[in-house]
């Protein structure tokens, strides 16, 4: 079959999912683009049981539904708002928050649209996407309020406060007048307990290509030890008002991270954090194609495992 076109604005995306089966008829082209796989038997030969939407598997007889298996299985909210709501974060470049979702989607549960931007926030993650690559400009930022009696990376022993590092790619072009120009490209963000150079060295080796160049502002955490398989360039900061001149694409980074949170958000628990973190990244690496998010979004959805209201409640 192939994967579905994307709706490229809103009044196609209206005109493409105004009904239940053309939505699933959607998603099972996104989830199995060249047919039918049985998830117990690895049959490839199935009937879609059109009454029921359901896939009957030929080889093992297992019955499918299209969104078992995923971030919207066994959901009592219909598909279409699912739909709608996947459609809104992925597109909306300043994000959107909870209340927002249970207005758009007319909900009287602002514990239902939580937990959907929860379980889309879960599906934004790739676990096979690449590593970084080329030259990467890399810093930590504290997020959170100022806290009191305590300076720089300390901060994060603070109530409320979390270390944040993060990592993007610098792309070199030439402008109009033959002047060499950056840009950023991809990102990745994580929290962290500490910036010492093992769990700096943890992060790099998640996220970054071995043979890469780093750029950083020579703070201790990223020794030899922790960039053994990397160029390294170190950029020193004097002072705090050099640091965005020093590495001007991370730190352009963190301070629309802190907008988006603290804007759109007012502020998020340090315990969900990354799942925010997620939702930026997310976005930000598609921000030249937001409409084409939409459908890589559910296509990443389909392959994630769903996530209970209950395990979300016990991180509370």
């Amino acid at each position: 079959m192939g994967r579905p076109e994307y709706p490229r604005d809103i009044r196609e995306f209206r005109q493409k999912f105004t009904t239940q089966e053309s939505c699933l008829e959607y998603l099972i082209r996104c989830r199995w683009p060249e047919g039918f796989v049985c998830p117990k038997c690895s049959g490839k030969s199935g009937t879609l049981l059109k009454t029921r939407s359901l896939f009957l598997c030929r080889d093992c007889r297992h019955q499918t539904s299209p969104t078992s298996g995923t971030i919207m299985h066994r959901s009592h909210i219909p598909i279409q708002e699912w739909f709608w709501a996947a459609y809104v974060v992925a597109t909306h470049t300043p994000g959107i928050s909870a209340v927002q979702i249970q207005r758009q989607l007319g909900s009287s549960s602002d514990t239902t649209a939580w937990h959907m931007l929860h379980r889309l926030r879960k599906g934004m993650v790739n676990e096979n996407r690449s590593r970084l690559s080329g030259l990467i400009e890399a810093d930590e930022s504290i997020i959170g309020g100022p806290a009191k009696g305590k300076r720089g990376r300390g901060v994060t022993a603070a109530k409320h406060k979390t270390l944040v590092i993060g990592a993007v790619e610098v792309l070199t072009y030439e402008d109009k007048k033959g002047k060499r120009c950056e840009r950023a490209g991809r990102l990745r963000l994580s929290t962290l307990d500490d910036a010492g150079e093992v769990s700096i060295r943890h992060f790099l080796t998640q996220n970054i290509e071995a043979g890469s160049t780093l750029r950083t502002d020579g703070w201790r955490g990223y020794s030899d030890d922790a960039l053994v398989s990397y160029k390294h360039r170190v950029r020193v900061v004097r002072t705090p008002e050099r640091a965005h001149r020093v590495a001007p694409h991370i730190h352009r980074v963190f301070s629309n991270l802190k907008t988006w949170i603290n804007g759109t958000h007012h502020g998020v628990d340090p315990k969900y954090l990354q799942s925010y973190l997620d939702e930026f990244v997310f976005r930000f690496n598609r921000r030249n194609t937001p409409m084409a998010a939409f459908q890589t979004l559910l296509g990443i959805s389909t392959r994630k495992a769903p996530l209970p209201l209950r395990n979300l409640v016990v991180l509370s």
